[in-house]
């Protein structure tokens, strides 16, 4: 078979599943409203949890960096574009969170699939939560590690799998705050389980940082623990992109001397960290921020109380619609964004089969009326 038709048999596969995926352009977005072709949406699929990503501070603290360094890094890290931008902001994040050493990537695909394939050999072994990130899940698979999977926040499975030996290393991973149901990982029973084996814990905390914790220092910090790597990502609550791992000196060195995706990537450029130090700063005194985002949260939980749909047990900005059925998610989309709101269907294989949902996301910008809005329509919908 050659390329175009092969190329052709599955694109008709797909496009005739319920799982056919398209993107739309729009001109712009923000943590409230998303501003596409066709009109202005009141936006509910946003991870820009506190609104952070039309900031002012952090607006301006971009254009000055783009003044002074110019728009890009001209390199990887390791051969020119490692600036002062860069040092300082690394060194900000390890002394907001509590650790001698952290690193920027690019992304937070990029520091999950870079630490897991740095660390681990085949005589190791990963042992993930099951619902962990698409990102986790692929580096472990993709990696020489062996690869095992405990039920979903349940610290005996971890258990009775930590028992069984291996010869070489063990890495744990979980999310902090999971990124399709919103749950929170029991952190503390995770990382008790973990120590008492000897072994490693890698957390994603992309959805936890920023909300979760003293100065949003995320679900870590909320729960008291210190896993001994950390992710943090910066397209969330940070309100742009990239990345970082938060560790001690020996693995930090470690990982600039392995992790291919840190030495064969360019490096976010330097303005884009000069506007994450900003946003550090905002997140820090942030509290304002995140208590307007949890009393969204409640309000939120309240009214969806008589919705004819499952509600989650999630009492983050993450609140996920169980609909089940792919097509029907899809219906309820279309009917949303007729009635000038936008959310997203999720379905497998991003979530598991039988789980398709609206994935809604609350963020501080949103008013209690935007809320009543989305209700109201939710209330009006008819399979």
């Amino acid at each position: 078979m050659d390329w175009s038709s092969y190329l052709s048999r599955q694109l008709s596969e797909r496009r005739d599943t319920s799982l056919w995926r398209q993107r739309q352009v729009n001109q712009k977005s923000d943590g409230r409203f998303l501003y596409a072709t066709d009109g202005k949406y009141l936006n509910f699929s946003s991870n820009d949890y506190l609104g952070l990503s039309a900031n002012p501070a952090i607006i301006s603290a971009w254009q000055r960096g783009a003044e002074q360094y110019g728009v890009g890094s001209g390199g990887s890290g390791h051969i020119t574009g490692y600036t002062k931008a860069h040092q300082l902001l690394e060194q900000q994040l390890a002394d907001w969170l509590g650790y001698p050493k952290a690193l920027l990537f690019i992304s937070g695909y990029s520091a999950n699939q870079g630490v897991i394939a740095a660390l681990m050999t085949e005589q190791d072994r990963i042992i993930a939560d099951r619902l962990s990130h698409a990102s986790l899940m692929e580096a472990a698979m993709h990696s020489p590690a062996q690869l095992r999977r405990f039920l979903h926040n349940q610290p005996e499975s971890l258990a009775n799998l930590l028992a069984t030996p291996c010869v070489g290393k063990t890495l744990v991973v979980t999310e902090g705050v999971f990124s399709m149901d919103g749950d929170c990982a029991p952190l503390a029973d995770i990382h008790q389980q973990t120590r008492i084996s000897g072994n490693w814990l890698m957390v994603d905390d992309a959805h936890g940082i920023g909300v979760c914790g003293e100065q949003g220092r995320g679900s870590c910090w909320q729960q008291g623990i210190k896993p001994e790597i950390l992710i943090v990502t910066f397209g969330k609550a940070f309100g742009l992109s990239g990345a970082a791992v938060l560790c001690d000196e020996q693995a930090a060195e470690y990982l600039i001397q392995y992790a291919r995706h840190l030495i064969y990537s360019t490096s976010m450029p330097p303005a884009q960290a000069q506007a994450l130090s900003e946003a550090v700063r905002q997140i820090q005194s942030g509290d304002e921020l995140r208590q307007r985002l949890q009393q969204n949260i409640n309000y939120f939980r309240r009214q969806a109380q008589k919705l004819p749909f499952n509600l989650t047990d999630s009492i983050t900005a993450i609140q996920p619609l169980i609909v089940s059925d792919n097509e029907l998610s899809v219906s309820l989309s279309q009917y949303l964004q007729q009635k000038g709101i936008w959310v997203k269907a999720i379905r497998p294989p991003t979530v598991p089969p039988g789980s398709a949902r609206l994935r809604i996301t609350l963020t501080a910008s949103h008013m209690p009326q935007d809320i009543d809005m989305l209700m109201e329509a939710l209330h009006g919908f008819r399979s």
